[in-house]
């Protein structure tokens, strides 16, 4: 089953060029996914193709109309089979690894880009499956929201990633940030490489970047350990890592 992606944005030209290059792009013409851009204001019905309106009971800005909205999602979506229409917007759920797994499971997602304000209030009550969020910040609309989404799903695709054992060794996979990385050459203007990666005893090698993914996770994301069912050696590698100056 190929993953069908539909996007309904005022920007379909600033999408367009990302989904067709790289990974996305290859993927696309593959024909392991789709991608299709709908132009929000060719749902909208007076003369000046407008999408916006003020706010009722006064307030700064403009809010997106229900009308095209409603419209431009009930066309896209009447041939779904097993759909899920997204709304990107700082309110929804945060998405993460886990929540890509999860979404991974529909074989058709609708993503609502939104700008100004938002969107009419009535559209999440009757239309919207759910919202997503990037995170506690503001952007201008929900173009880079549903890029970042995009990608995340596209690459849990079967046959987009060409080694798919590579996609549980990456951060947030087991819950732990992935382990260092290195290339050639051994040593670079005064750094070398871990002498453990370069000896080819793989257990050690596996063991050691165990061991650096907790350390990596500790340094930079502590919150994540607090989910994670760790061993008690594990346990105690943190423990010793914390006493450490």
């Amino acid at each position: 089953m190929t993953q069908r992606f539909d996007i309904l944005t005022l920007f379909p030209e600033a999408l367009r060029a990302y989904l067709q290059a790289s990974l996305l792009g290859k993927a696309a013409e593959r024909g392991l996914v789709q991608f299709h851009l709908h132009q929000l204001r060719d749902y909208a019905t007076d003369k000046h193709r407008r999408v916006d309106d003020e706010v009722y009971g006064g307030g700064e800005g403009m809010v997106m109309k229900p009308e095209p909205l409603a419209s431009a999602i009930e066309a896209v979506s009447k041939e779904y089979r097993k759909g899920r229409v997204i709304y990107l917007s700082p309110q929804g759920r945060k998405l993460e690894q886990a929540v890509v797994r999860e979404l991974s499971a529909y074989d058709e997602i609708l993503l609502i880009c939104g700008r100004y304000e938002g969107i009419d209030e009535r559209i999440l009550e009757g239309w919207v499956d759910e919202e997503i969020s990037l995170g506690d910040f503001v952007l201008c609309g929900g173009e880079l929201p549903a890029l970042a989404l995009v990608e995340a799903l596209t690459r849990l695709v079967p046959g987009v990633v060409g080694k798919e054992a590579s996609l549980r060794e990456e951060s947030f996979s087991d819950g732990l940030l992935e382990y260092p990385h290195y290339t050639r050459p051994p040593v670079f203007r005064g750094r070398s490489v871990p002498e453990i990666l370069l000896q080819g005893n793989y257990g050690e090698i596996q063991a050691w970047r165990r061991k650096e993914a907790l350390r990596r996770t500790l340094e930079k994301r502590p919150d994540l350990l607090e989910r994670l069912q760790l061993s008690e050696a594990e346990r105690r590698h943190i423990d010793a890592l914390r006493k450490q100056p």
